[in-house]
């Protein structure tokens, strides 16, 4: 049963809405687009990257607060 459970909220959680949120991720743990230089996923080079995204649930990337600033929908340089 318990396997059963767990695969239950695994599908829950593929199922929540998610948005690219750029600027939130550590150098290398991005989902992708790191700019130029970068190949995808993993490849950010500096922590909270403005042009690199991670993907977050839909809705709470504004609100995410980082060093530089607060998450954003859309790209930022650096």
């Amino acid at each position: 049963m318990a396997s059963g459970l767990m695969a239950a909220t695994a599908d829950a959680r593929e199922k929540i809405p998610m948005e690219k949120c750029y600027g939130v991720s550590k150098a290398g743990e991005n989902d992708c687009a790191a700019g130029p230089g970068t190949s995808c996923a993993g490849t950010s080079t500096k922590d909270y990257q403005g042009n690199a995204w991670t993907l977050v649930e839909t809705g709470t990337c504004e609100s995410i607060d980082t060093p530089n600033g607060m998450g954003s929908l859309a790209p930022a340089e650096g």
